[in-house]
């Protein structure tokens, strides 16, 4: 009987994609939308850190695992967060080239980080599981809703496919470590709390920090366009809303929203996408 929920037929296999999106990453790549662009690349900014904090914490419980199928899937979790950090490192590099001083923001992140780094282990596997939960409900709804990346260009939208179809295949894998290792509920929920405040804090604060540097910050216009986005129409955080709070529901677990079908789909139109590219 193994530990590990992660259904039949789901891979937690790294896919050593590379993607070339430096000049992409010199325009507003979204739509010529200022805030589409900023909003996705304030969410890239925190990726290479918090998904090495991500492998550090699930590396300190990795050893008390004995469930030969979780320990495999531990491995392809680390690895895959691992591609996307790479990933997102270069192309949080390729933003310095539109003059964004992204050492500055990078560093307000990594405070941050290095305190979470600080935390008893609990807490840091509390932490991860959390903000796993924010990418998996995210990854679900890019691939769910194709028309919310309409108008990125082909490169800028395989590389947030291909993430969001990894953030899925993984997103129960520090769950079930937690559950096995820690299992406490109420811990479980209050350090979501704090990981709610911090995502939609550092989020913000990069979409500012870009908008700010683009010269669109008191545009009244990109910040009508930004809300409308995010929670009127299309509303891509209003329709993730119930799926973020079902996290505090009793007995919760990511695999409950099985989208098994959505991400065999996607996989299907990335590997076409491969092979055409």
């Amino acid at each position: 009987m193994t530990i590990s929920s992660t259904p039949e037929g789901v891979s937690v296999e790294p896919r050593h994609l590379r993607f070339d999106v430096s000049e992409d990453l010199k325009t507003l790549w979204h739509g010529n939308d200022a805030f589409r662009t900023a909003f996705f690349n304030a969410l890239s900014l925190q990726f290479p850190d918090g998904e090495q904090q991500f492998i550090n914490a699930v590396r300190l419980y990795r050893d008390k695992i004995e469930d030969p199928k979780l320990k495999a899937e531990i491995r392809g979790f680390i690895g895959q967060e691992a591609l996307h950090s790479r990933e997102h490192k270069d192309y949080n590099e390729a933003l310095k080239a539109r003059g964004y001083d992204i050492d500055a923001l990078d560093r307000r992140f990594q405070k941050h980080m290095a305190w979470v780094g600080k935390l008893p282990p609990s807490r840091q596997l509390a932490g991860t599981c959390g903000a796993e939960h924010y990418t998996a409900v995210l990854a679900n709804a890019i691939l769910s809703h194709p028309e919310w990346m309409e108008g990125a260009t082909p490169a800028m939208a395989k590389l947030w496919r291909w993430h969001a179809i990894e953030e899925t295949e993984h997103k129960s894998v520090a769950f079930d470590v937690y559950r096995e290792c820690v299992g406490n509920e109420r811990l479980r929920r209050i350090v979501f709390l704090f990981v709610t405040w911090n995502f939609f804090k550092y989020t913000f604060l990069n979409t500012c920090s870009l908008l700010k540097a683009d010269g669109k910050l008191w545009s009244l216009r990109t910040w009508l366009g930004g809300v409308n986005f995010l929670w009127g129409k299309p509303g891509v955080l209003r329709k993730c809303l119930p799926e973020f709070l079902a996290y505090f529901r009793k007995g919760f677990h990511p695999w409950q929203q099985d989208n098994r079908e959505l991400l065999e789909r996607n996989l299907r139109e990335l590997d076409m996408t491969s092979s055409a590219g």
